[in-house]
């Protein structure tokens, strides 16, 4: 049997593990979390899974009591192909930003895995969530999994009333739309626990908007709208809207209440995401961090034994792993990597500075004590925010991080920053860039409706530097968006700067 932590003693000795083991694990890992480093975390709830639900929650986003849809049963098919053929492996653990914080650990780990991502998930992720400003302003942590339920229930009660193939076509065009239904500029808390209430009060709803809207419109225009019609017009339509699918689940003339409301499902979901979206390499920094911190104290306090932190370390060394650009491996920077890299280093400037480590962060160079900047970091940063305020020489130095300028009207490609003063400040802002929204996703606006025409829907994408949507990519999408909308709908892509149109895309519903 495996001895319990009494007076130094191993939490658990070889691979195997009971839910005893478990507990052992879980007490231990949060007296050094909460006790030494100061994390806040939610209640935690740990459920053992098997290798094919661990598929499962892949297929599905990783939440659980998720609805149905044929995308995840083809996502599936290909994770289960490919680990059975020894192509991949498997995440040691999910996840879940809910309040129990839900952590999915699989029952082929061992007892040493189990500790690993016990510390990782269930108190690195789980005091990221609950902490970092993003995930509190956005996410409903206590209402997530309700909501979940009233969703699934939701759907399959449309699937029996209306068919599956039309439920599964109304998801495909939602889900089409996704990256382009959230509210990126915050409006409200998010409170998920009341949406089934308010649900079925909006079924009572006689659809104001709409009867103003669309139910005395003319058969044509007799005269072109005023300046005044049109301000009216995009005030009633609440315009600009960023979000299409808020805007078509308020005003999409042909959508019935129960297609409003799984658009409405689709886009709660999808805001749910955005804030990991976000802090893909400070959620992964801070958990990836915890974990190495937690393991390495409890072996110094003799809980776990030398080849247990062997194991660790492999594991350990595996995921932050990063290929060179040169290196086939390579797909891009690696969020354990630089996310760890980046604690790590924190931690460095906080005990042991160097002159240049004081000019750059006089604020906390020579503190001592790292745990309140990473706490204070991890509450109030994101991606790149966070990379322009304490990506270091020292750690650009050490990735040898460069910054290329790839110019189109250029014959070669010109390296625009060096390991110099100013080189850095052009580098952190360089890979800043690669994780802000700003510049990563497009900005798509719907802009007016031709109420008094053909009823058309008018968006616009706004091109920085003039980079312009893949136009098969776009077509697809906007057919998607012309079957909820009902009537044709116009992309117009326009210069950032200036407003000048640069192309157009125009697509009918389909009939």
């Amino acid at each position: 049997m495996n001895a319990p932590v009494d007076g130094g003693r191993l939490l658990w000795q070889g691979a195997d593990w009971d839910f005893a083991t478990l507990e052992r694990i879980h007490d231990a890992c949060a007296q050094v979390a909460t006790g030494e480093m100061g994390l806040e975390v939610y209640p935690n709830r740990i459920e053992v899974i098997s290798a094919e639900q661990m598929l499962d929650a892949y297929a599905s986003t990783g939440l659980p009591l998720f609805y149905r849809h044929w995308s995840f049963g083809k996502h599936f098919a290909q994770h289960e192909a490919m680990y059975r053929r020894g192509l991949r492996g498997l995440a040691y653990e999910i996840v879940i930003n809910a309040e129990p914080c839900v952590s999915y650990v699989m029952e082929e780990n061992t007892a040493t895995m189990q500790a690993l991502v016990i510390a990782h998930a269930a108190f690195g992720h789980n005091h990221f969530f609950r902490n970092n400003r993003l995930f509190r302003e956005w996410t409903d942590a206590r209402g997530i999994l309700d909501y979940l339920e009233f969703a699934r229930g939701y759907i399959q009660s449309c699937e029996e009333r209306f068919g599956e193939p039309e439920v599964e076509r109304l998801l495909d065009s939602a889900h089409a739309l996704m990256n382009q239904g959230v509210h990126r500029h915050r409006r409200r808390a998010p409170d998920l626990l009341s949406e089934q209430r308010r649900e079925q009060e909006r079924r009572q709803h006689d659809e104001r908007m709409y009867n103003v809207l669309w139910s005395t419109l003319p058969e044509r225009a007799s005269a072109p709208p005023s300046q005044g019609e049109t301000a009216r017009r995009r005030a009633l339509l609440q315009l600009p809207q960023e979000n299409l699918l808020y805007f078509l689940e308020k005003s999409a003339p042909r959508l019935a209440p129960w297609q409003r409301e799984v658009l409405r499902i689709v886009r709660n979901i999808a805001q749910y995401f955005l804030p990991q979206r976000q802090t893909k390499v400070m959620n992964e920094g801070c958990a990836t961090y915890t974990h190495h911190r937690i393991l390495h104290r409890l072996h110094e306090q003799g809980r776990i034994s030398d080849g247990a932190l062997l194991e660790v370390l492999h594991s350990h060394a595996a995921v932050i792993f990063q290929p060179g650009f040169d290196d086939p491996r390579y797909s891009g920077i690696n969020p354990y990597a630089l996310g760890f890299a980046m604690m790590s280093d924190i931690e460095r400037i906080c005990r042991s500075p160097t002159e240049e480590d004081r000019q750059w962060f006089p604020d906390f160079a020579g503190c001592g004590e790292p745990m309140p900047v990473l706490r204070h970091a991890w509450t109030e940063f994101r991606d790149e925010s966070f990379i322009l305020q304490y990506l270091s020489p020292h750690l650009i130095r050490e990735m040898r991080l460069f910054h290329l300028l790839d110019d189109a009207a250029a014959p070669v490609l010109r390296v625009a920053a060096m390991h110099d003063e100013r080189g850095y400040r052009r580098v952190r802002q360089a890979l800043a860039r690669q994780y802000d929204p700003a510049w990563t996703d497009p900005d798509i606006q719907v802009v007016d409706v031709d109420l008094a025409g053909d009823r058309r829907l008018i968006l616009e994408h706004a091109a920085i530097d003039g980079r312009l949507l893949d136009e098969k990519d776009a077509k697809q999408v906007m057919r998607h968006l012309a079957s909820l909308w009902g009537y044709e709908v116009l992309l117009r892509e326009v210069a950032a700067a200036g407003g000048a149109t640069l192309r157009e895309h125009a697509v009918g519903p389909p009939r």
